[in-house]
């Protein structure tokens, strides 16, 4: 039995982690700074949260509360961060400092105290667009798209010589292009959490999770996951707005899936020093995604509004090639996206959202930052 350690152990992902860990007979405490934009105004500890999970309410930040939360912990899941790729082009400053400046306040502190086992929460969002190949059938893996091109609403990635280009699975070789602050503070997160556990001896995983989506999602975040912010809309009679042409194709993975991953990055021998995918290693348009959520709420007359708008940071195509993960890790994706959409209609019948989008939409066009 391990006595372990999740930052943002009161969040989405966290949370159930927290479940699994304590079923599995591990000991285990959750440090989480309950910001209001995911837990409300009031910032309670969260009903769904196990009644065994020892809460330490504290800032990623603060040395005290991470020494406090760190102590007698063999293993720690890092998965405290702001998470929002539009809201991070304004919010320069706080995105920086809770997911990089709050990653080295961590990491000093295990550089005194190393423990057994670091596991960092990586994104997908780090790749920029995923891989892709051209009419030959070469890759591509630097594509990308100009503004004079997405302002004209022609959003496929397309070859030198016009053609459009296929997307393709997207392995952890490709090298990073990083798209908004989220994705640069994200691969900060990363790296630095693989060179200081190199550096000091703390056997480190990172985990790039792809779209994670299921129960307990921040339904009044309009920055959240996409499957949440459509279900917001939905619960308020309200369209799913999808930024371009709703054709733009994505990897959704539920938070099951992503909580026995990290399970076996904890346990694996081979996993240190590594970092993985973890998705469901199939593709869905964002469209599907958004006519399959209202199908599942009961409100399939509430079509999705495509907006026609290019939102910065965004990208085209990317998702999971998960084989790394299958051969070195045994990880397996269990939950079919039917399967993953029917739990999560079954939570929202009672749940109560607050739907944000439209202001958080008009935030973004006051900055320029939709094209």
């Amino acid at each position: 039995m391990a006595h372990v350690l999740v930052t943002g152990g009161a969040g989405f992902i966290g949370s159930h982690l927290a479940d699994h860990l304590t079923r599995s007979g591990h000991r285990v405490r959750a440090l989480d700074n309950l910001d209001p934009q995911v837990h409300g105004a009031d910032r309670a500890r969260p009903k769904y949260l196990h009644r065994d999970v020892e809460l330490v309410v504290g800032d990623v930040r603060d040395g005290d509360a991470v020494r406090k939360a760190l102590d007698g912990i063999d293993v720690v899941f890092h998965l405290a961060a702001l998470v929002g790729v539009g809201q991070s082009m304004y919010r320069i400053e706080e995105y920086t400092s809770v997911n990089s400046v709050g990653t080295a306040v961590l990491l000093e502190t295990l550089s005194k105290k190393p423990v057994e086992r670091l596991v960092v929460a990586s994104s997908m969002s780090i790749y920029g667009e995923g891989l892709y190949h051209d009419a030959r059938g070469r890759v591509t893996a630097s594509a990308s798209r100009g503004l004079e091109q997405l302002r004209a609403g022609n959003w496929e990635l397309c070859s030198d010589d016009g053609s459009v280009l296929s997307p393709v699975a997207t392995p952890e070789t490709k090298a990073p292009n990083l798209e908004s602050v989220y994705a640069l503070s994200k691969y900060d997160q990363e790296r630095m959490s693989l060179v200081v556990g190199r550096a000091y001896g703390i056997p480190t995983v990172a985990l790039r999770f792809f779209n994670a989506y299921g129960p307990r999602q921040a339904l009044s975040n309009p920055y959240t996951g996409v499957l949440a912010i459509f279900a917001s809309r939905l619960l308020n009679g309200n369209r799913p707005l999808v930024f371009e042409d709703g054709l733009q194709r994505r990897d959704f993975v539920s938070v099951h899936d992503v909580v026995r991953a990290c399970a076996l990055a904890m346990e694996s021998k081979q996993a240190p020093g590594n970092v993985y995918n973890v998705g469901s290693g199939r593709s869905v348009t964002v469209l599907e995604v958004a006519e399959r959520v209202a199908a599942g709420v009961g409100r399939p007359e509430l079509a999705a509004e495509l907006t026609g708008r290019y939102r910065v940071g965004d990208i085209r195509h990317c998702f999971a090639n998960i084989d790394k993960a299958r051969r070195e890790l045994g990880y397996e994706p269990h939950v079919t996206l039917e399967e993953g959409i029917h739990e999560l209609s079954q939570w929202l019948s009672g749940q109560v959202a607050r739907d944000r989008v439209a202001s958080a939409r008009a935030e973004l066009e006051m900055r320029g930052l939709t094209l």
